[in-house]
């Protein structure tokens, strides 16, 4: 069933003769197209935005990066299985066997003295001000070189300053910025858990997801003291957090080596999964995708209920015009118009109805994904709009076809009787 590009203007102008004619109806009836093209862009818009802030975020923990901890790092739901609580803690000689890997330039334990062994916070006071809420770790020297941190003024601890356990601090931007906000930080004491330490460093400020938060939701509200004086601070606890960097090129190699390095150390039999968390900035990206991809499939599922809608509205309003132009129709097969020329003009006009429909949606999805970016971020990828719009041409040619095929099928002679 063949049709010719002048045919397809002429058709597109008759159906656009017809819209015109009566607006309100059009309108009404893909109204549920628009719903469902604009539902599909403000998910795209939304989903696409946090996989790119996420993304971002995660990679600027570096791409050789590992992590590594008693559990699996990243996104996870509900609380620790028993196994998992009975794990062995991560410790610091692991670090530093971990370091020794040919495979491995860097790798440093964090300690976490936030709390204290009891689970009470560790205050810090400067300049008459006390907070509990600012994030306290203990690393080495080497962690500078990460490059996850960086000094914008003064510098990091030293591999002496660790041993001696000086009590010296490198502060976060925004641990500045509330203690010393008219004032050079360099050099003033600042007292955590009632020990004074001397601030040595101030770090940059990092952007954050979602533009972060307050108090230990804020990452650059972070303080880092050498690892011997946290240890000095909280001295029962084992359980570190361990951050690997790979060489170059070697990234799989070093997950491998760790893997069987931490198995033998932890004395895993062979036949037993890791009873240890291993991680990199690509698998939590992976994990993170897998469930967004859940969420999004689920949420167009829902939006294309619209669609559906929409298609059985232009199809009701499809078969009402066929009756409505009834004599049209016989009229215009009495002056030689073939079946094909008749389905083509109602399947013309289904589609042209639906597209204009979409494109209702795309501008409103447009308009709303301007409004959703200033909230959280987010930007339309091209797939959602070509997506959009050919669903909602699709919708228009399914559903006219049966109108169009009853079009088509009327008899000429009994088509030009009908009042």
């Amino acid at each position: 069933m063949r049709i010719t590009t002048s045919e397809i203007y002429e058709n597109l102008m008759m159906a656009l003769d017809t819209l015109r004619s009566n607006k309100l109806r059009s309108f009404l009836t893909v109204l549920g197209v628009v719903i469902g093209v604009w539902t599909v862009m403000a998910i795209a818009s939304i989903i696409s935005g946090i996989d790119y802030a996420v993304t971002k975020e995660i990679e600027s923990f570096g791409t050789n990066s590992i992590f590594l901890y008693k559990f699996e790092r990243g996104m996870r739901f509900g609380p620790p299985t028993r196994e998992e609580r009975m794990r062995k803690t991560l410790t610091y000689d692991d670090a530093v066997a971990i370091a020794q890997l040919s495979t491995i330039s860097i790798a440093v334990p964090l300690l976490n003295i936030t709390n204290d062994y009891f689970g009470r916070k560790l205050s810090v006071k400067a300049n008459g001000k006390e907070s509990a809420a600012i994030i306290l770790q203990g690393t080495l020297p080497e962690y500078e070189n990460a490059g996850i941190w960086f000094v914008s003024s003064g510098r990091f601890f030293t591999r002496q300053e660790n041993e001696s356990r000086d009590e010296v601090c490198v502060i976060g931007a925004s641990v500045a910025e509330q203690y010393f906000p008219f004032l050079n930080p360099l050099e003033r004491l600042i007292t955590i858990g009632g020990r004074e330490f001397r601030v040595i460093g101030v770090l940059e400020k990092r952007e954050q997801l979602f533009g972060g938060g307050e108090g230990s939701n804020d990452q650059n509200n972070i303080i880092f003291v050498p690892y011997s004086v946290a240890h000095k601070l909280k001295p029962n606890a084992e359980d570190v957090f361990i951050l690997a960097v790979a060489r170059p090129g070697m990234l799989k190699l070093a997950i491998d080596q760790i893997t069987d390095l931490l198995r033998i150390r932890r004395q895993v039999p062979f036949d037993k999964p890791n009873n240890f968390g291993i991680s990199t900035a690509d698998s939590i990206i992976e994990t993170f995708r897998s469930i967004t991809l859940g969420v999004a499939i689920a949420m167009i599922a829902i939006s294309s209920v619209g669609l559906l809608v929409g298609g059985i509205g232009v199809m009701n309003i499809m078969l009402v015009s066929v009756t409505e132009r009834t004599r049209e129709i016989g009229i215009r097969k009495a002056i030689g118009g073939r079946r094909r020329d008749i389905m083509w003009q109602f399947l013309i006009e289904a589609m042209t109805l639906t597209g204009l429909g979409g494109l209702i949606g795309l501008l409103v999805g447009w308009l709303t994904t301007l409004l959703i970016k200033m909230i959280v971020p987010s930007y339309v990828p091209l797939w959602a709009p070509v997506a959009g719009f050919v669903s909602s041409v699709g919708i228009g040619l399914i559903f006219g076809l049966w109108p169009a095929w009853k079009a088509a099928r009327l008899d000429p002679i009994v088509a030009l009787r009908y009042e």
